[in-house]
């Protein structure tokens, strides 16, 4: 026999109320423009990286950044290649192949920082 039980809306049910978007919002002075990130929490389903997502889409769509975001950078001593990333992982991941496959000097970076550290071919 199956059993049926009733239940009813607890009294710290947290979601907001009809027509209020609670979801982050992200700026761009260049583009003039505020987003909410409700797309990305509620469509692409991307969670705690949503502002990542759409910092990632702005640069691939616009090329360059929303406000605040704030990357890590690589550039050849040698060349002018160089590229931007969100992770410190990924931009030294593209020094080392870099420097491997080019056998030239990276300098590696954060916007923020006044450190570099430069990654040599081994």
């Amino acid at each position: 026999m199956a059993q049926t039980t009733t239940g009813t809306v607890s009294e710290h049910d947290e979601s907001p109320p009809d027509g209020v978007d609670d979801a982050p919002t992200v700026s761009c002075r260049r583009c003039g423009r505020e987003w909410s990130l409700g797309y990305e929490l509620d469509e692409l389903l991307v969670g705690n990286q949503a502002v990542t997502q759409f910092a990632l889409d702005h640069k691939r769509h616009t090329g360059h950044f929303p406000d605040d975001v704030e990357t890590w950078r690589a550039t050849c001593e040698h060349c002018p290649d160089g590229v931007e990333r969100l992770s410190e992982e990924a931009v030294h991941r593209w020094a080392e192949t870099h420097a491997r496959h080019t056998r030239h000097a990276v300098a590696v970076h954060h916007a923020t920082a006044d450190e570099t550290t430069i990654v040599n071919a081994e």
